[in-house]
């Protein structure tokens, strides 16, 4: 394997190279440049050091994109502890049970979180750090209420005149294999992975990036961050990379609607746009698909000649819509609309599909557009092995089995789930079933294990949501199963319990909806169900009497 560079090194001379250029801006809001970024990790540098933070303390992070958490996160990294984001979508019992599983001995909460969390709850936290001002929400140690509350003045009698480049040295990781994060793909106890990633996995997929499109993307140029910075294909392709390039990267700090994405791509007019298929697929099906049914379109779109020159029309618009400047759009995270798909493609925009997963910090199979096979997710990422373990993996579809950097170290506190997914050789199990054609294209044909993907990318564990939804009122059984992007609970009713309360099926429906919103109200927004449906039998079992649950999914 060649040499691997210190990541955080590559912090550092990104900020003294790009010292007077502008860094992070929270969408229609404040700047940083990149001596401001500088400046915020040495006085939380400073902190951290007077209040006993050592190397190795876990650190976590939960809130919405900001250039404040981008900077907190940045500073845990370059002080050589080890980072824990958690996505501000989960549930505050979520929230507590990630704290509490990764020993994290601080935690940084935005602003809506703030607000969710029970400090109670996580009992062995020393403080609670508010992201956009970095006060203190709670202090449960001496020194760290004295370091912050003496942090300007700390700061003032380090560097009496001012704060200049030559004052950059960060903490430089020792060994490549050192554990930078813990990336959590669940927030529930019983069913948490926290994902060891260490500083090889950070700067393989940032020298993939490097190496496929390094030389497209130049310091100062803008890019717009929309998904988590907490998810790894966000942190991973929306920040690091960006940064450790010297680009300026926009935050969406509210929620993303459209409407919001829409006025962003035509003001930042971003050089790269990364996405998960829900923002194309809403954008292709609300502005162009209606256009195109127009009886004129519909006829000039069958003209031989002709048709050419509107789709040529077409995809000028629809990259318009994305700001007009971007190099590819980069679509990943969950299931791509073959509908949509199959249009790009003909009107010839410039999009591909990548796969990853947050265990290889996340890059797997990629290509880039103009040499990208339709349906497929791209060829085996830079710096990674792909094969499919099938008799015949271009017929046959097989477990996809990675190996490179890229691998996590495995699951924190979990050595079972760890030797599960890695094995003696170093290929981790993917648990997606593909296949693999002769030029070393992936097609993805689904998931062996019972995970499902949100419309947004999120990680669902239909377990979870039953375990809670077998806890409710006359519910003996159920199965969640996806349907479109829609999740949908089976439910065999407790029949003996409704009869000896003299209730009819009328009754039981009516049950069974205060039940979904009951569970709905403890569950984030992409685990929610959208309607219960009545299974009148018990599910089949198989001899350990677990739930066929493959009969049951479409």
């Amino acid at each position: 394997m060649e040499q691997i560079p210190s990541f955080n090194q590559l912090i550092q001379d990104s900020i003294i190279r790009n010292w007077d250029r502008d860094a992070l801006t929270d969408y229609k809001g404040a700047t940083l440049q990149y001596h401001d970024v500088a400046r915020k990790i040495e006085k939380l540098h400073i902190m951290f050091e007077s209040s006993g933070v050592q190397k190795g303390d876990k650190i976590a992070l939960c809130g919405r994109n900001s250039a404040a958490w981008a900077s907190a996160f940045l500073a845990i990294l370059t002080y050589g502890a080890i980072a824990v984001p958690i996505l501000h979508e989960f549930t505050p019992d979520q929230i507590h049970n990630i704290v509490n599983h990764s020993d994290a001995k601080l935690l940084f909460a935005g602003d809506v979180v703030a607000t969710q969390i029970d400090p109670t709850k996580m009992p062995k936290l020393e403080g609670i750090i508010y992201i956009p001002d970095y006060s203190l929400i709670i202090s449960r140690t001496e020194k760290l209420t004295y370091a912050r509350e003496h942090l300007n003045e700390m700061f003032g009698h380090k560097y009496p005149k001012y704060f200049r480049k030559e004052h950059v040295h960060y903490y430089i990781e020792q060994n490549p294999d050192e554990l930078a994060l813990i990336n959590y793909t669940s927030g529930t106890t019983g069913f948490s992975k926290g994902v060891m990633l260490p500083y090889r996995s950070l700067w393989s997929n940032a020298d993939f990036a490097v190496h496929v499109l390094g030389t497209k993307i130049k310091a100062g140029d803008n890019v717009i961050s929309i998904l988590p910075m907490a998810h790894m294909y966000g942190m991973s392709f929306e920040f690091l990379f960006e940064f450790l390039k010297g680009c300026h990267i926009y935050y969406l700090t509210r929620i993303p609607s459209p409407a919001i994405i829409a006025a962003a791509f035509a003001d930042v007019r971003p050089v790269i746009i990364i996405s998960v298929p829900l923002i194309i697929e809403k954008i292709i099906k609300k502005k162009v698909f209606p256009k195109l049914q127009d009886p004129r379109m519909r006829l000039l779109t069958r003209m031989p000649g002709i048709n050419r020159k509107v789709f040529e029309r077409i995809n000028e618009q629809v990259t318009q819509a994305f700001g007009g400047r971007f190099i590819e759009v980069i679509i990943g995270g969950a299931a791509f609309s073959q509908e949509v798909e199959q249009f790009l493609h003909r009107i010839g925009f410039r999009y591909t599909v990548g796969y990853g997963a947050t265990e290889c910090g996340p890059i797997i199979g990629y290509e880039y557009w103009s040499r990208f096979v339709p349906g497929s997710c791209g060829k085996a990422a830079y710096h990674m092995q792909v094969k499919i373990v099938s008799r015949d993996p271009a017929n046959v579809p097989g477990e996809i089995l990675c190996k490179g950097p890229n691998v996590m170290l495995g699951y924190y506190k979990n050595e079972e789930a760890t030797k599960a997914a890695i094995d003696a050789d170093g290929w981790f199990h993917t648990g997606d079933l593909g296949l693999m054609d002769a030029n070393g294209n992936i097609f993805i044909k689904g998931r062996s294990k019972n995970m499902l993907l949100g419309s947004n990318g999120q990680n669902i564990y239909p377990e979870e949501i039953e375990d809670k939804l077998n806890s409710l009122t006359l519910v003996n059984e159920s199965v969640v199963i996806q349907e479109g992007d829609k999740l949908v609970g089976l439910v065999h009713p407790d029949y003996d319990a409704a009869k000896s309360m003299g209730l009819n099926d009328a009754d039981i429906k009516e049950i069974m909806e205060a039940n979904r919103k009951t569970l709905n109200a403890e569950q984030p927004a992409y685990c929610h169900l959208t309607e219960i449906r009545i299974h009148e039998d018990e599910f089949e079992k198989t001899p350990k009497r677990s739930i066929k649950r493959f009969l049951y999914t479409k």
